[in-house]
């Protein structure tokens, strides 16, 4: 797991070192362990190195294959290196490493793009093609490795993290209003904007190319595809297959020169990465974080997962370590955490941030649960349950109303009143749609329409999700692997019929997560039903106990802690009128939102870490 970074001048001009190593020092936590670059013409690459694979000097990047051809700086992990690297000694390739990193060089050198149909892994990487004189960026389908480019009339530059591109001539960055209007209205960003004006994203799943003169062209290699199967097998083979492809998938991902934790939070998706691992690794190092519930009330008191994680590391016979953490932790590392996330995406992410520093104590690489929800529907109460919408219209319009995390459209007009003359023509509703337009499905059924959905949560949440998760691991040095979102096991779970995910449609309700009060009846009553045949396959490895539990989401009791504990830290942050966030925010319609969740009239958690996570951001 690395950082990269490089520059390529359109008028072919030498790319100044001096700059390169500036982005490549900006992004240094990413890989402590070593750095490179390579210079050709209009072109400079620039690697940070985190050894994980092959720890020897034949690792270092930039690589560069025997012609002298390509060079590429990667950063990430194929699983399947072994097989492919066969393959390719089989026609005449020689290999002066171990590592992943040769295996996809010369892989690219003999497929070309078609060598990312055999990648199974996480990667964003560069390979420049001193021949054609075109540089290809490419990100793994999934989103799990970040790339970020900024293009100008003169030049194009790139990096695993903003900073780098901001460390190239040493610019602060300018807010993307336009972005924030999106961030503001769904609490994620599911275009290709960042909060920062002028960097985009490369989407997941995509190539884009460009040439020394500048002109590009972007190809998407994969998406997801959530359908119904024409036949459908019996369930029992489905899951023996969910079983098999579990197992293979935590194996792939073992291979490691260096020792692997995973984090265990007490559910079902961190318990069967945790069980299965634990098989092949004796005395796994298992991680947990906690909260302190004393000042906690409501539906806040089952958020602490730490009796279930015990059992579990027990039954395992893992070697386990916990963080409780309290509101004075939320206080003391909000600005680290968003200096690193370097702009809020979806959820409270310090908890994650703390969690990945206690595993970076003792490990180089954890594995982590993320992805079982979006594959196999364990968000029952985001999802459209009503019968299939008479239009698709319809449809977008009531669960766009429903993915308004934060405020309403009417309220988010009256929030952003200093800027709203320049934001006014950005149609988050359009935002919403064209996500949906992407993903080739008919729509008839009311599997049809749940399908729709999963493939929403993938696309959007869970890749602002497996951002985040990123830059708070890689802030600590840390690799995490996401061993539910192998290929195979993708593959399966997006023909697997949604009968076998959500057991009882028509009993699902609709719940809003931020409606105040005691909500756990409701809450437990319909989240049972999500990732059923994920519950009985486990049913075989970890407890009862837990396979039959609740879905809750990995959460602390920040609702009570804003209006409680942490309610003059949120004063002292939001609550002075000439604060650089009220240069975008109206500060008596701020005002008026946060005395709504103080009063207990509506719970606004997600909108004050929104808010807080801001004002760190324009005030730094």
């Amino acid at each position: 797991m690395c950082g990269i970074a490089g520059v390529l001048n359109f008028d072919g001009s030498p790319v100044d070192p001096r700059a390169l190593k500036r982005m490549t020092d900006a992004i240094a936590h990413r890989g402590p362990d070593g750095e490179g670059w390579y210079h050709d013409k209009g072109v400079g690459l620039g690697h940070r190195r985190l050894a994980i694979i092959d720890l020897s000097e034949a690792g270092r990047q930039p690589m560069v294959t025997e012609d002298g051809r390509y060079a590429l700086i990667y950063n990430g992990e194929i699983y399947n290196f072994r097989e492919i690297r066969r393959e390719l000694e089989e026609l005449g390739y020689k290999f002066c490493s171990n590592t992943d990193s040769e295996v996809l060089l010369n892989s690219w050198a003999e497929w070309g793009r078609d060598s990312l149909h055999k990648f199974s892994g996480m990667f964003a990487f560069a390979m420049w093609d001193s021949v054609e004189q075109v540089l290809h960026l490419v990100r793994d389908r999934y989103g799990i490795k970040p790339l970020y480019i900024r293009k100008l009339t003169d030049r194009l530059s790139f990096a695993s993290e903003q900073r780098g591109i901001l460390a190239e001539r040493g610019e602060r960055g300018e807010i993307d209003e336009e972005g924030l209007l999106e961030y503001f209205t769904f609490q994620n960003i599911f275009t290709d904007r960042t909060l920062t004006k002028g960097i985009r994203m490369v989407s997941a799943g995509t190539v884009l190319s460009i040439t020394s003169a500048g002109s590009s062209s972007s190809w998407r290699y994969w998406d997801y595809h959530f359908t119904e199967p024409d036949k459908p097998v019996d369930e029992m083979e489905y899951r023996e297959e969910l079983h098999r492809l579990l197992h293979r998938a935590v194996e792939r991902q073992l291979v490691s020169d260096v020792e692997i934790g995973s984090y265990l939070s007490g559910g079902i998706d961190s318990g069967t990465i945790t069980a299965i691992s634990a098989k092949s690794l004796p005395f796994l190092k298992t991680f947990t974080c906690g909260f302190d519930l004393s000042s906690a009330s409501g539906r806040e008191l089952g958020f602490d997962e730490r009796v279930a994680a015990e059992a579990m590391s027990a039954q395992f016979k893992t070697e386990h370590y916990e963080i409780v953490l309290n509101s004075s932790d939320m206080e003391r590392c909000l600005d680290a955490v968003v200096r690193q996330i370097e702009e809020p995406r979806v959820g409270q992410s310090y908890p994650n941030f703390l969690v990945a520093r206690l595993a970076s104590k003792f490990v180089k690489v954890v594995l982590s649960g993320a992805g079982g929800d979006e594959l196999f529907g364990g968000y029952p109460w985001r999802y459209y349950r009503a019968d299939a919408a008479s239009t698709f219209e319809s449809f977008i319009d009531d669960y766009y109303r429903y993915w308004h995390r934060l405020v309403s459209n009417q309220q988010l007009k009256r929030l952003f009143a200093p800027i709203w003359s320049r934001v006014s023509h950005v149609w988050t509703r359009d935002i919403f749609r064209d996500v949906f337009l992407q993903h080739e499905n008919k729509l008839e059924t009311r599997e049809d329409y749940v399908n729709h959905c999963l493939y929403f949560e993938a696309r959007t949440f869970l890749h602002g999700l497996l951002v985040v998760e990123d830059k708070l691991s890689m802030a600590h040095g840390l690799e995490t692997r996401i061993p539910l979102l192998d290929n195979d096991l993708v593959d399966f779970a997006m023909k697997c019929p949604v009968n076998l995910k959500v057991r009882n449609l028509d009993a699902v309700l609709r719940v809003d997560e931020n409606f105040p009060g005691d909500k756990r009846e409701t809450y437990f009553a319909e989240s049972q039903d999500g990732k059923s045949i994920l519950r009985e396959v486990m049913l075989r490895n970890i407890p009862e106990t837990v396979t039959k539990a609740k879905k809750q989401g990995f959460s602390s009791p920040d609702s009570s802690w804003f209006r409680g504990d942490s309610s003059n830290f949120v004063q002292q942050r939001l609550g002075r009128e000439n604060s650089s966030i009220y240069d975008y925010l109206d500060f008596d319609e701020t005002q008026s939102l946060l005395n709504e969740h103080q009063t207990g009239k509506v719970n606004r958690r997600l909108l004050v870490w929104s808010l807080l996570s801001l004002d760190s951001l324009v005030s730094r």
